[in-house]
C-alpha cells in the first residue's frame, strides 16, 4: 500500500443518505475473483441519469467524495470498497458510515471522515456555487475547505498504517525479526528447561 499523509483535490457532492454496498456495486457484477474491474460499474444504477455526479466529466478521478449520513449500509461486500478506489476516490467524509463498511475501508487503505450534518451541509452547499477543493492533512488530523477549517478523528492504528505505507499483513511483517528472537529464545528456553528437568 502506497504511504498517505496528504489528499488534495477536488470534491464530488453526492448529497444522498443511506448509500448501501449494492447502490455502490450491484451484485451482477461481482463476478471476478481479483480485486480489480469493479469502478466501472460502481453506482451504475444511479449512472442512468445523465445529470448524476459521476457522469460530469469535472469529477473525473476527484479524490474525495462528499455525501449523505449512513453511507456504505446493507451487506459486507468488500467489492464497494475496491470498486469506489478504482473512481480514484482516497476518501470520503459523511456524517456516519456503516460499521462493516467502515472496517472494509480501513483495510484497504479508504479514509473515512466524520463530520457533523452541518458541517457536511455547508460543505455541500459550498459546491452548489463552484467547484470546492478539499485539503486533508492526515497526520495532522485536518481538514481545509476555502475558508473553513476542522479536525477529524482517525483510528490510531489505521493513521499509522496510512502514514507509512502498510496494510495489515505488512505491519505484521514488519515485525518479523522481532518475532524471530522471540522464537529463538522460547526455543533456548525450552531446551534449557528439558536439560534441567532429565538432570
Amino acid at each position: 500500500m502506497k504511504a498517505l499523509k496528504h489528499i488534495s483535490g477536488r470534491v464530488i457532492p453526492m448529497n444522498i443518505t443511506d448509500i448501501d454496498t449494492d447502490i455502490i456495486i450491484p451484485a451482477q457484477y461481482l463476478t471476478s475473483t481479483s480485486q480489480t474491474g469493479y469502478g466501472e460499474y460502481a453506482f451504475a444504477r444511479f449512472k442512468t441519469n445523465p445529470e448524476f455526479v459521476l457522469n460530469q466529466k469535472h469529477y473525473h478521478k476527484a479524490p474525495i467524495l462528499l455525501t449523505g449520513a449512513n453511507f456504505g449500509c446493507g451487506s459486507s461486500r468488500e467489492h464497494a470498497v475496491w470498486a469506489i478506489q478504482e473512481l480514484g476516490i482516497q476518501a470520503i467524509i459523511a456524517p456516519s458510515f456503516a460499521d462493516i463498511f467502515s472496517n472494509n475501508a480501513m483495510k484497504n487503505g479508504l479514509l473515512l471522515i466524520e463530520q457533523s450534518h452541518k458541517v457536511v451541509d455547508d460543505l455541500m452547499a459550498k459546491t452548489e456555487h463552484s467547484a470546492l477543493e478539499i485539503s486533508l492533512d492526515i497526520e495532522n488530523q485536518s481538514l481545509i475547505a476555502e475558508d473553513f477549517q476542522a479536525k477529524f478523528n482517525i483510528d490510531k492504528f489505521f493513521k499509522h498504517c496510512l502514514l507509512n505505507g502498510l496494510d495489515e499483513l505488512d505491519y505484521l511483517l514488519s515485525f518479523s525479526e522481532t518475532i524471530k528472537e522471540f522464537k529463538a529464545q522460547q526455543k533456548n528456553r525450552t531446551l534449557f528447561i528439558n536439560q534441567n528437568t532429565t538432570t
